[in-house]
């Protein structure tokens, strides 16, 4: 497997990429992971290793800046990263397109086939890309946030996929119908795959923290994991 760092920018902010793939004999789909809120850290470099494995060009991208990151349990600080972005989803999509301009122009990229998965904070940031009506096949939000914000939206281009713990105390069943609602209401192919007794950050090994609602789950993982598979091979 082939990994590098790659350099980008979005205006005066420098970004860093960490890429994944197999081989460089012929263009891949690009799958572009969104970090969660502790920024581009081991967790979304081995989630880019992971698609690489599946054959596509992953590529974790980097919401916050280059060298800024946050840190496990460090909630007042990681909710100081990622808070700008929440708050301001124009500013938000504006940064995530920059990585989709970045990894089009990566060599070993079809531009044509490219999808983008994002990790709860990461997850908020695919859906933004999917309202922005970027160009993509399809996003994946992975315990992400579901709710959106003011920035107006365009025409949804991508399909979409969200994983989703019902017991997730960041995201109530409310929220998940409205989100379902506003999905229909705007025409899009879109599927919400509920995991019961599952919290939020399900996918993370690291997470296990109950009174803080993240607890990683095997099964949940799983079988979200092969709903992902499918839903990557479903576009390309």
């Amino acid at each position: 497997m082939i990994t590098q760092s790659l350099d980008y920018s979005d205006g005066d902010t420098t970004l860093e990429a960490y890429v994944a793939f197999e081989s460089a004999e012929m263009q891949k789909p690009l799958v572009l992971i969104a970090h969660d809120w502790t920024g581009r850290r081991e967790f979304a470099c081995q989630a880019a290793e992971r698609l690489a494995a599946m054959g596509y060009v992953g590529l974790a991208l980097d919401m916050y800046g280059k060298g800024v990151f946050g840190a496990d349990g460090d909630t007042d600080g990681n909710a100081a990263l990622m808070g700008p972005f929440a708050e301001d989803r124009t500013l938000l999509r504006q940064r995530i397109r920059a990585a989709l301009v970045a990894g089009r122009n990566i060599p070993q990229v079809d531009p044509t086939r490219v999808a983008a998965i994002g990790y709860c904070f990461g997850g908020m940031c695919v859906l933004e890309l999917a309202r922005s009506g970027a160009d993509v096949l399809g996003v994946v939000s992975i315990h992400g946030i579901l709710a959106a914000g003011e920035a107006i939206n365009e025409a949804i281009k991508a399909k979409v996929l969200c994983l989703h713990g019902h017991d997730d105390p960041m995201v109530s069943p409310e929220q998940v119908m409205a989100f379902e609602t506003e999905m229909t209401e705007a025409g899009a192919d879109w599927q919400v795959h509920v995991y019961g007794n599952t919290m939020h950050a399900f996918t993370n090994p690291a997470a296990n923290n109950p009174e803080f609602g993240t607890v990683f789950s095997l099964t949940a993982e799983q079988r979200s994991y092969q709903s992902l598979e499918n839903f990557l091979a479903e576009l390309f």
